[in-house]
């Protein structure tokens, strides 16, 4: 071992100068932030590099959906692979107002005064359900007479077309032509509209495997590849899995909440993803203890100082 001395760090130069610093502090989450950032950084700047940012929709009902939007609107990243609840969301957070909350708020008082809370999150009950179908419906309409069948990223493409609003993250995707995959299409308020428009037009539907093609057609052409997974489940699962195809990630930073120790996904650090061939071997990753609505802003300003 040669390990190099812990270092102060100095407060009052740039943000990223400052997260740089954190990466000679010694720790301890502070390291790590500073080894995601300079891998983002090493991984934006090699332009042969396809890019992932895979996230929930939990954070897309917080201010953290401003990030996530100015990542899109910028280009940063070239695919974009979710949940359903992201075009929930974004769409409903297009038309109408969230409202701050907290944790510890009765949910059978916001229950009975039209509320869903979503953590600390306030959703008014006529912010969602009623919204997307009132929106939808029209729009589901006009899809069919062009199509009768669509994937996912092709819905969503449409879709920011018809919000037409710069503080969607759909908006800028269809704007900057980056694809939206979503694996889990009906499991969401946009997903339900899906399905009950399907019962009266039997010959519409959702061709997922149209998205498997893009997929396959970006991983198997792709030089190098690397991904921003922000939390777990079917977001992050799908981004690891289809580059193992071609022999794994060259570039991956995890944040997550989660531990490992229930044998999750959601909770397996980026090197489990190395046994799988999901993420290579010499790849340069790091697994962030943290919570995204915490730390990303801060990446996302110091990467925009670079860039």
């Amino acid at each position: 071992m040669n390990p190099k001395k812990v270092k102060d760090i100095k407060v009052g130069k740039s943000l990223s100068s400052l997260i740089e610093q954190m990466g000679e502090s010694g720790g301890f989450t502070g390291k790590y932030l500073a080894d995601g950032f300079s891998i983002l950084e090493r991984m934006i700047n090699e332009k042969d590099c396809i890019k992932f940012l895979s996230f929930p929709a939990a954070i897309i009902a917080t201010g953290l959906r401003g990030v996530i939007k100015e990542f899109v609107k910028r280009k940063i990243f070239d695919v974009i692979i979710t949940t359903c609840g992201t075009l929930d969301h974004d769409l409903a957070r297009s038309w109408k107002d969230y409202l701050q909350g907290d944790f510890a708020l009765d949910d059978v008082m916001l229950e009975k005064e039209g509320f869903h809370r979503l953590g600390s999150v306030l959703v008014p009950k006529e912010a969602y359900g009623p919204l997307l179908e009132e929106k939808l419906a029209p729009f589901l309409q006009s899809v069919y007479k062009e199509t009768k069948s669509l994937s996912s990223s092709e819905l969503c493409r449409r879709l920011g077309k018809y919000v037409n609003n710069e503080s969607s993250i759909l908006y800028w995707a269809s704007k900057n032509d980056i694809p939206v995959i979503v694996p889990g299409i009906t499991d969401g308020a946009v997903g339900s509209q899906l399905w009950l428009f399907s019962q009266q037009k039997r010959d519409f539907s959702i061709d997922m495997m149209k998205d498997q093609q893009i997929l396959s057609d970006i991983v198997f052409t792709a030089k190098k590849t690397g991904a921003l997974m922000l939390g777990g489940g079917i977001s992050k699962h799908h981004t690891l899995w289809w580059n193992q195809f071609r022999g794994g990630l060259d570039y991956a930073v995890y944040i997550t909440t989660a531990m490992e120790y229930d044998g999750s996904l959601s909770g397996a650090l980026v090197r489990e993803a190395i046994s799988w061939g999901k993420v290579k071997p010499k790849a340069k990753q790091v697994t962030i203890h943290a919570d995204a609505t915490a730390i990303l802003p801060f990446i996302a300003a110091a990467l925009f100082e670079r860039f």
